[in-house]
């Protein structure tokens, strides 16, 4: 089953020998009796002895190799209360002056820092920028999760506070953990809650995309294995079959026969474990790492393997490669880090987290704990706390330590396996008091969430447990019994609030305890975040959501608060620092704000954004630069770091750098995708600028510049190109106009302009009716032979069901040509008033689709026009007459508007307000005084600018008049 391994680099042959040491062992005589009772289960099961038999000896080689190991291993598994009871007894017992543990080597200088946190918490290694790994798996980040009902964090206590005791972490580096994985990381496959669980999303994301790093990864990873455990076990998942056959019994053993038991459940699950891929190759090198590290270690320091202690996973611990022991043979070469920067550092954990990363049970890390809860108060074991944790009772006084006991020699080991093999399952009583509380409990938890749960619920839930624990040949019920029965009796159908039955008894058994980095464990950048909020005292630490008032007006030392809390909300996730009532734009600041914060919530993203700076506003910084001068930036997104960099950080050194780098990708960019945001983000600077600067940068002068002539080039390709969007064409065309005086007046020629629209020849309606609308702004095309044009679509029956393609590119010409509103809205009420019912039903979900799928933000503009054009009140509609359908246009090519002599219609406009007459022919140069004109009233000898400029004097009239 196991297969030869895979060889690496650095690595020798193996031959598996260590299998066979059964043959030349001199302790072997200590397992004769269990090698001969193996041996005969073997020829009964499998009809003579085979592969059978050399897997039930093989793991007796196991233990027996392991036991003798002059260096004592003590084998545990992740998160297990007998592991940690059993450690803390043995740590007491032993008092050994070197702890070798089963943890990455680079995160040895965080484990202190465990004191001023609350568990569980994760050790953590992050690094944002790679250096010899593939670019997508950044950021990368590694976690070790800690919990108090662990082995590993009484070995840390105990090395911690112990004087004279060295703690030596001796498994590969977080660099190695991606150097030596194809998969990118060591995730357990997952499977998704069932519907029910019940696990809070935010809590069982706290270790985000992190690779998990585990101690004692014990399950079986031969399918059939598992399958046929939990079967015969009658159990549904891995967490409660080890609970029951594995944790329970292990919580009473003495020393050696905790280690022989979790060697030979480590030397099983080895032996039917696939034996090719990468994981085993990963498992193998990583045992031949840490023996390498602590031979180098007992070389160097001097210190006697008799008073050292390894703790290792129990998969590791019944290792069989050479290089096994102190005494191991097979030279193994360490491959160098990476030239990647690691940043360390604590994040906050769950047991939902905990959970998740690593495939276990929902609620079984929160049973662990209660179990080890009452694994204390069974056995009155006192287990080993860092001094000063957050969170700790106080330790008690407790007697001085008796002296260190030598551990017997290897030889000694007694065969403490088939007394516990052949021992009978000692059957526990029932305790009818606990399981009674329980009972009351939940209904009671049950009530407060909404369930119709009463006393006869809970005699029902109290009897259902015995029922299901006798079903399942167990004496006394165990927490997953209860919560079977739990379910059946109070959840029945439905679910009337936010939490199952499930959940609530996750929570009543301990619930997901949820863990804190403390002040004086943060990142520079995390300290000076809760020093600089300080003063809106607030409890910042705390998880949930506080609301935050700032009145800067009264309190102006809050506007430093309020600029971190913009930063913030830029750089966390949505969540952490969300505004409710307050806003910050280019050229405005909120004087009363209200923010809703959750840092605590967010912890470890505040973290994580220690790992980039030691401010927010240099990580801030990086960000943008990062943003504006990657690989893909866009013209859009450099722009969009400009205004971040006005906004967030007031720097005006910044801002110009990023918008040199914005000319720059906009000469490079070939495409117009993003012309709508350029054009929206071009318009909010200059107008910032415009009113916050005595003259414009000048990388503003030059983006205009390059932009006019840039899009101008780019126009007649956009309107034939079928990748482009209507919007996208209307944007540039909007950028042209709207820039178009400062172009001009830059040294910019307009008629590149007018010949890039010459050039255009659209095919569809959208694009045919942004050309007319270019045309009628640069005067080509006048608004009177608009309006006939779009007469002539409706009255021909061929084009009737395209018209609301054009109607969507009239709508979309509304950003570079705003003043057509009235045309459009003219169209529109055309269309209504002339097609027949036949034609207008089945015409008009054609129109309104199209207009809410291309234009639906430009809708306002024509509802407003058309309020403005239409009447207010419905008595007034019969009598209403459209103004398209009154006067004939003033700007129709030789039309009646104009008067003999020269003059306009709007000539008698002009005489009534002669002091804007005056005012702008003082613009213009001319020089007159009022006298009577031949068969005219007296009037001011201006009137003759209505002949020598009747454009003007009709725009005048349109102006004045709404015409």
């Amino acid at each position: 089953m196991t297969g030869s391994p895979t060889n690496g680099p650095g690595r020798t042959p193996s031959t598996n020998g260590s299998a066979r040491t059964s043959a030349h062992s001199p302790g072997q005589a200590s397992f004769a009796a269990l090698r001969e009772q193996l041996h005969e289960a073997a020829t009964a099961f499998a009809d003579g002895p085979g592969a059978l038999e050399g897997i039930l000896l093989g793991m007796v080689d196991d233990v027996d190799r392991a036991v003798r190991e002059p260096l004592e291993i003590f084998p545990v598994c992740h998160h297990s209360p007998a592991s940690a009871l059993a450690m803390a007894r043995r740590l007491r017992e032993k008092q050994p002056k070197v702890v070798y543990l089963e943890l990455c080597e680079d995160m040895a200088p965080l484990l202190d820092e465990l004191r001023n946190c609350r568990l569980p918490v994760a050790v953590q290694a992050f690094a944002s920028d790679v250096d010899g790994f593939p670019a997508e798996w950044a950021p990368l980040s590694v976690v070790a999760p800690i919990t108090e009902a662990s082995a590993e964090y009484q070995a840390i206590a105990y090395a911690l506070d112990t004087p004279g005791v060295e703690l030596v972490l001796v498994d590969r580096s977080s660099d190695h953990v991606f150097q030596w994985d194809s998969r990118h990381g060591e995730r357990t496959p997952q499977e998704p809650p069932a519907p029910g669980d019940g696990v809070p999303e935010p809590e069982a994301a706290l270790h985000g995309e992190a690779v998990g790093v585990e101690i004692g990864d014990l399950r079986p990873r031969f399918a059939e294995l598992e399958e046929h455990l939990l079967r015969h076990g009658k159990v549904r998942h891995w967490s409660e079959w080890w609970h029951q056959y594995v944790e329970v019994p292990l919580g009473d053993s003495d020393h050696e026969a905790y280690r022989q038991v979790m060697f030979l459940v480590g030397s099983l699950f080895r032996r039917l474990a696939p034996g090719d891929g990468d994981r085993v190759r990963v498992d193998e090198d990583r045992e031949r790492y840490m023996w390498t590290r602590i031979r180098e270690h007992l070389a160097a320091g001097g210190a006697a393997p008799e008073d050292c202690l390894y703790v290792c996973g129990a998969f590791h611990a019944a290792s069989r490669v050479e290089e096994f022991g102190v005494t191991g043979s097979g030279p193994f070469t360490i491959s160098p880090r990476s030239a990647t920067t690691w940043q360390h550092g604590l994040i906050p954990s769950s047991h939902a987290a905990i959970e998740a990363q690593f495939g276990l049970a929902p609620g079984s890390v929160s049973i662990a704990a209660t179990q080890w809860a009452k694994n204390l108060k069974r056995t009155r074991v006192q287990p080993y706390r860092l001094a000063g944790q957050d969170g700790a009772k106080k330790p008690r006084a407790t007697k001085k330590a008796a002296p260190a006991v030598a551990a017997p020699p290897p030889e000694a080991a007694e065969d403490r396996l088939s007394g516990f093999l052949r021992r009978p399952p000692v059957l526990d009583t029932l305790d009818e008091a606990e399981l009674l509380g329980w009972s009351v409990d939940i209904v009671r938890a049950a009530r407060r969430s909404g369930y119709l749960a009463s006393t006869a619920d809970a005699i029902a839930v109290f009897e259902t447990s015995i029922l299901l624990a006798g079903m399942r040949d167990r004496a006394k019920p165990t927490p997953y019994d209860f919560q079977d029965a739990a379910i059946t009796c109070i959840e029945k159908d439905a679910v009337p609030g936010r939490r199952d039955v499930r959940r609530l008894v996750e929570i009543m058994m301990g619930g997901d305890r949820i863990g804190r980095v403390g002040y004086d464990a943060l990142p520079p950048l995390a300290r000076d975040v809760h020093d600089r909020l300080a003063p809106l005292e607030l409890k910042l630490q705390q998880r949930g959501v506080q609301r935050a008032l700032l009145d800067m007006n009264s309190r102006p030392e809050l506007g430093a608060c309020s600029d971190v809390l913009w930063m913030l909300r830029r750089l966390m996730p949505h969540g952490a620092a969300r505004p409710i009532m307050g806003e910050r734009k280019l050229g405005e600041r909120s004087i009363q704000e209200s923010w809703d914060l959750a840092l605590g919530t967010h912890q470890r993203a505040l973290i994580e954004l220690g790992y980039e700076g030691v401010s927010i506003e240099q990580v801030l910084e990086q960000r943008l630069r990062r943003d504006a001068y990657g690989p893909r930036a866009t013209t859009a997104g450099v722009l969009a770091a400009v205004e971040d960099a006005t906004l967030y950080l007031g720097s005006r050194r910044l801002a110009d750098e990023l918008g040199a780098r914005a000319l720059e990708v906009l000469a490079a960019e070939r495409t117009v995708d993003g012309a709508p945001e350029v054009l929206r983000r071009v318009r909010g600077l200059l107008a910032y600028y415009r009113t916050a600067e005595p003259v414009l940068p000048p990388w503003v002068e030059s983006f205009v510049k390059a932009g006019y002539a840039h899009y101008c080039t780019l126009l007649p390709t956009a309107f034939t190109d079928e990748d482009a969007t209507v919007g996208q064409v209307a944007a540039m065309l909007g950028f042209l106009f709207s820039m178009e005086s400062l172009a001009l007046s830059l040294g910019c020629d307009r008629a590149q302009l007018e010949l890039a629209v010459a050039q255009s020849r659209p095919t569809d309606p959208e694009r045919t009716a942004l050309l007319w609308a270019a045309q009628v702004q640069l005067g080509a095309l006048s608004r009177a032979e608009l309006r006939e044009r779009c007469g002539e679509l409706l009255a021909n029956p061929m084009v009737v069901p395209a018209y609301p393609r054009y109607l969507s590119g009239f709508v979309h010409a509304l950003v570079p040509v705003p003043g057509l509103a009235d045309v459009v809205v003219e169209a529109v009420s055309n269309a209504f008033g002339r097609l027949p019912d036949p034609v207008l039903l089945p015409w008009l979900p054609s129109l309104i689709t199209t207009l809410r799928a291309g234009a639906a933000d430009l809708a306002p503009v024509l509802i407003r026009e058309a309020g403005r054009i239409f009447p207010a009140r419905l008595a007034a509609l019969d009598a209403w007459v459209p103004p398209w359908r009154g006067a004939p246009e003033a700007d129709a090519p030789g039309g009646g508007a104009r008067a003999a002599g020269g003059g306009s219609r709007g000539a008698a406009l002009l005489f009534a307000h002669p002091g804007t007459l005056d005012a702008v022919a003082e613009l213009l140069g001319c020089d007159g005084t009022w006298a009577a004109s031949e068969g005219e009233p007296a009037g001011p000898t201006g009137a003759v600018l209505t002949a020598r400029h009747p454009d003007t004097a009709i725009a005048w009239e349109s102006l004045l008049t709404g015409a």
